[in-house]
């Protein structure tokens, strides 16, 4: 998915200023075979042949088993095995599915109509653009995207981005084409506090990640990750002295990527996300979803996207940062997956492959 370099790019830019270093409601599927030995040769090919350091995916079934697989070593140089499904990490623009969710369930309140303008939340935000809640949750604003704007230098707070953002030239009217742009979730988290008065990650906490208890949005000015993780290891395409060279890339300012992509999780936590949503959530999310070009043969909804596998669709999001990369979502029975690996692969078949026989149960 090309989408997620954007990010990755930007996301080193602010790492080189700041660091040194359903239809739910369709009938369910049989039950599927628990996943085969393939699938533990698939992690091994992401470490082994691939070049990455580290690749787990962990699998919760409906009934709340829980079976993780990984492959590679958690530092490079220390001989650690890759950490387990508890363990923390930065799950980018997954964190996208947990602000439209917040979204829909202030919809479901009464707080927020999806195909109300913006404005009528926030007047003057958007410079009288008339976006609706809806086309901004499915990139289908014409919002461009922000992060390959940013002076590393001055790197401003949501207001100044967004500035950056409406100063540029849009990549079409409200409501014409599908482009995927990190600034629509700026502003829907610049929403939510305007609708609750209150800051989207206090909302989030307390509403649709309530009892995740190992998910939380880094502090301001916050590099490292909390508790037990693995590192990861990406290439600063801007640093002229790299030389394209791969470095540690675990401390980063994540904080700054806010409603976009700053939520660190466990992939625990993530499937229990998953499988926590209503059924009416989900329904909305996924009513009136748009195709998207990357990956071919998806669609998005709001905050999430229907991708097509062997045994049936996921609702799933993706997500990259330096040196990660992350699959998470779940199917129609239930079982929720999530993968990531400790690295930037060159392209992302073989992570779909595996992924695809976790959820599938090959």
């Amino acid at each position: 998915m090309r989408k997620y370099l954007a990010a990755a790019a930007a996301a080193v830019v602010l790492l080189g200023a700041a660091s040194p270093a359903l239809a739910a409601a369709s009938p369910a599927p049989a039950a599927a075979k628990p996943p085969s030995p393939a699938l533990q040769q698939q992690l091994d090919r992401l470490t082994r042949q691939d070049g990455l350091a580290g690749a787990l995916v962990s699998v919760r079934e409906p009934g709340g088993r829980v079976r993780t697989w990984t492959s590679g070593v958690a530092e490079r140089g220390a001989d650690r095995p890759m950490v387990g499904a508890d363990a923390h990490f930065r799950i980018a623009s997954v964190t996208k599915s947990v602000v439209a969710a917040t979204v829909v369930r202030l919809a479901d309140q009464g707080e927020i109509d999806l195909d109300a303008q913006a404005e009528q939340y926030a007047p003057g935000l958007l410079d009288g653009r008339p976006i609706t809640v809806r086309q901004l949750l499915t990139h289908t604003s014409g919002l461009p995207e922000y992060l390959p704007l940013i002076d590393p230098a001055h790197i401003g707070g949501d207001a100044g981005f967004l500035r950056l953002a409406l100063d540029a030239e849009p990549t079409g009217e409200p409501g014409e084409k599908w482009a995927y742009s990190n600034t629509n979730y700026l502003v829907a988290g610049m929403l939510i506090q305007k609708v609750t008065g209150k800051d989207f990650r206090t909302v989030t906490r307390q509403g649709v990640l309530k009892n995740l208890r190992h998910t939380y949005w880094p502090r301001q000015n916050e590099l490292d990750i909390r508790g037990r993780h693995a590192h990861t290891y990406g290439v600063n395409p801007f640093d002229p002295k790299g030389h394209g060279k791969v470095v540690d890339t675990t401390l980063e300012p994540g904080y700054l990527f806010g409603a976009s992509g700053g939520l660190i999780s466990t992939p625990d936590d993530l499937n229990r996300f998953w499988q926590s949503l209503p059924a009416s959530t989900i329904r909305t999310m996924l009513a009136r979803t748009v195709p998207a070009d990357d990956p071919p043969k998806a669609d998005y909804g709001l905050g999430v996207y229907s991708y097509p596998f062997a045994c049936g669709p996921a609702w799933m999001h993706d997500g990259g940062l330096p040196g990660t990369r992350v699959l998470s979502g779940r199917d129609r029975s239930g079982r929720a997956v999530t993968l990531y690996v400790t690295g930037t692969p060159k392209d992302d078949a073989h992570i779909f492959e595996a992924f695809g026989t976790a959820l599938c149960g090959r």
